[in-house]
């Protein structure tokens, strides 16, 4: 499995609910979240469509460095999930439904293959940027937490809005968190 990059324009990000502007690079991403097919070896026992989990802030920045790039910072993962309008959804402004995500209510109860859901791609062709699972980025929250976005599997829909963030301790290994890779110009 190759690891595919698509060009994501950058911008001004009204970032977060406030709309604050963040000046945004243009960015080479991942099309998917990493899966362990796009690693030299898989040793998840998942198969290599699956998001690579369970790894902490720390292994998924070595691995973005690895493969020649780093996580993006959390107002460029909004920026590339919502656009320059400012989309509700990675989608658009249609409300979730299980063809769009895998979210808590699809009724996957685990993590799926990052191609699963095609109806739920960005404009540009992004998938999985909604559900499945979170996505480390490398905007630091207080007390030693990083910023989280997209949702997971066990999330309710409205976390794959595309201004909503968590946070999770940096050390955390998760079924339920994974990465996504960018590269600058």
């Amino acid at each position: 499995m190759h690891l595919e990059w698509i060009k994501v324009t950058g911008g001004i990000c009204a970032y977060g609910d406030a709309g604050r502007p963040v000046k945004v690079p243009t960015l080479l991403w991942t099309r998917t979240p990493l899966a362990y097919g796009h690693l030299p070896s898989d040793h998840s026992g998942l198969g290599p469509q699956y998001p690579v989990t369970e790894i902490s802030h720390a292994e998924a920045t070595q691995i973005a460095s690895r493969l020649g790039g780093r996580l993006p910072r959390s107002a460029e993962w909004e920026w590339m999930a919502a656009g320059p309008s400012r989309r509700r959804w990675p989608w658009g402004a249609r409300p979730w439904q299980p063809a769009f995500a895998n979210l808590r209510d699809s009724l996957h109860d685990t993590v799926t293959p990052v191609d699963t859901h095609p109806t739920g791609a960005t404009p540009e062709g992004m998938l999985d940027v909604a559900g499945n699972v979170w996505e480390w980025t490398a905007s630091t929250a207080m007390s030693d937490g990083v910023i989280v976005r997209g949702g997971s599997y066990a999330s309710p829909p409205l976390y794959a809005q595309c201004t909503f963030l968590n946070a999770a301790p940096a050390e955390l290994r998760s079924r339920g968190i994974g990465m996504r890779v960018v590269r600058e110009l």
